[in-house]
Order: structure tokens, then C-alpha cells, then sequence
């Protein structure tokens, strides 16, 4: 009986470590700030919890247009990473061969710096006496006083680069995963190539869609690193006031709010953009 009631508890002691790091460094943490984004007062005189729901509303108010540009921002950008990484996934997957393993260390040879040093590169590389400024002046795709930095179009260009590994690694995997069987049975059916990928191979790789979707628009919504190097204010996100909110404004109620609302936002698309794209079980 005893040993009968130590393999029913066993499974429980094995979660109880993570449970508990999930508890101490997440569930207490959104706890906190729940609170505070209901509390009102100030640095000096101390913040008191009133349950003022006021703060949520004043906040979306104050600060729709940031809002909406961050959601456009990362919509475009993991639009563009799709459009990107998705021949690559595939060319890696099925034309690599014995350069498979070197191409997917290239794909993620970026995490081997830090996001900052990705960012910071980006601006030089994007600066007014960069190569690539000259080269677009000089087939006039640029006027000869245009830039490039301090753009919006430089703002989701480090957006995509920076995240565009979180896109083509689960393409990969998913791609990786069908058999090329199928898409030879559809081609002695008599479909050509793009028959054959877009019957096929297309419907067989969603998953590894959604799943690079997600994981690139949900954290490219939140960003602000690329705005405060490759940007202005003007193109500033909802990041980008939450860090200000939190760290030079010290408006903390207010940064909580928008925090809360930015999560919301997000689970909303994200369930919406599953259901929608009929992969629930990624949920």
C-alpha cells in the first residue's frame, strides 16, 4: 500500500521544483504588479492600493497610438520574417544535404552575441555614411538627403533581424518532419512544383507557421531596444513607454497598466490568430 501511494505522489514531487520556481519568480511577480496597477499616489508620498480601474482606461487614452503602432510594427516584421525564413527553412530542410547542420549553426550564430551588440550593429550599419545608404543614393533609390536611420523602416528592420531565428527554426522542424513521399505521390498525380507545395507541403508545415509566428510577433509587440537605437520618438512602441513609465518617469500604477493591457492585447491575437489559422492544440 505504502509503495502504492509513493508512486501516486511521485509524479506531484517531480513537478514540485518547477511549480515552485514558477510560483516564487511568475505568480508573484504578476501578483505584484496586479496590485500596483490598481494602486494611486506618488514616489514621495507612497502609492496606496485603491483599486483605481481608472488607471487602465487613462492609460489605453494616453497611449493608444503606441499601441497600435507596436502591433503594426511587429506585424510587419514577422510578415517580412515569414517572407524570409520561410525559403530558407525550406532549402535547409530539403536541398541542404550535407550542409544542413552548417546552415542551422548559421541561423542561430546570432544568439552567440547579445541583443544589444545585434541592435547596435544594425545602427551603423544603417547610419547616414553606411555602405548601404551610399549604394541606394547612388541607384537613386535614396534622394541625396535621405537616411535610413532614425526611420520607421529601420525600426522594423532591426525588429526582423533580431528576431528572425525565432521564425526559421520552427519552420525547420516542421518542414523537416514530412515526408518527401507526399509531395512524389502528388507529382506522379501530375501536379507540378507549386502544386505539389502548395497542396502538400504548405498544409503539412502550418504548425511550424503558427509556432514561428508566435514566437516572433508576440516578443517583437513588446520590444523597445530597436527604437531607442534605430528610431525616434516618433516611432516610439508601447515598450518603449512602459520602460520610461517604469524607470525615468517612475509612474509605476500607469506602467503596470500597460504592462497588463500589452498581455491582454497579445493573448487576445494570439487565440484569436490560432483558432483562426485552425491549430487549437497549440494553445
Amino acid at each position: 500500500m505504502s509503495g502504492t501511494g509513493a508512486r501516486r505522489w511521485l509524479p506531484y514531487l517531480l513537478l514540485l521544483p518547477g511549480g515552485l520556481w514558477l510560483f516564487v519568480f511568475f505568480v508573484v511577480p504578476m501578483l505584484t504588479l496586479a496590485s500596483t496597477s490598481l494602486q494611486e499616489g506618488s514616489l514621495q508620498s507612497g502609492y496606496v492600493l485603491t483599486w483605481r480601474i481608472a488607471n487602465y482606461t487613462e492609460a489605453v487614452t494616453a497611449f493608444r497610438e503606441q499601441f497600435l503602432r507596436s502591433f503594426g510594427y511587429a506585424g510587419i516584421a514577422t510578415l517580412l520574417a515569414l517572407v524570409i525564413g520561410y525559403p530558407l527553412a525550406y532549402v535547409i530542410a530539403f536541398r541542404a544535404g550535407r550542409w544542413r547542420n552548417v546552415l542551422l549553426l548559421l541561423v542561430i550564430a546570432p544568439f552567440f552575441t547579445s541583443f544589444l551588440i545585434r541592435t547596435l550593429a544594425w545602427k551603423i550599419i544603417l547610419s547616414d555614411t553606411g555602405w548601404v545608404v551610399g549604394a541606394l543614393k547612388t541607384v537613386g533609390v535614396l534622394p541625396d538627403n535621405g537616411r535610413l536611420l532614425a526611420t520607421s523602416a529601420a525600426v522594423v528592420a532591426g525588429i526582423t533581424y533580431n528576431f528572425l531565428p525565432f521564425m526559421i527554426l520552427p519552420l525547420y522542424a516542421s518542414l523537416e518532419r514530412i515526408d518527401p513521399r507526399y509531395v512524389e505521390a502528388a507529382q506522379d498525380l501530375y501536379a507540378n512544383a507549386f502544386t505539389a507545395f502548395w497542396r502538400v507541403t504548405w498544409p503539412l508545415s502550418l504548425p511550424g507557421v503558427v509556432a514561428g509566428t508566435l514566437l516572433t510577433f508576440i516578443p517583437a509587440a513588446g520590444d523597445f531596444v530597436n527604437v531607442r537605437f534605430l528610431g525616434t520618438p516618433s516611432q516610439s512602441m508601447i515598450g518603449t513607454v512602459i520602460d520610461s513609465r517604469f524607470l525615468v518617469v517612475l509612474d509605476y500604477p500607469t506602467a503596470a497598466a500597460l504592462s497588463f493591457l500589452l498581455m491582454l492585447a497579445i493573448l487576445v491575437l494570439v487565440v484569436a490568430y490560432v483558432r483562426r489559422a485552425g491549430t487549437e492544440e497549440l494553445v
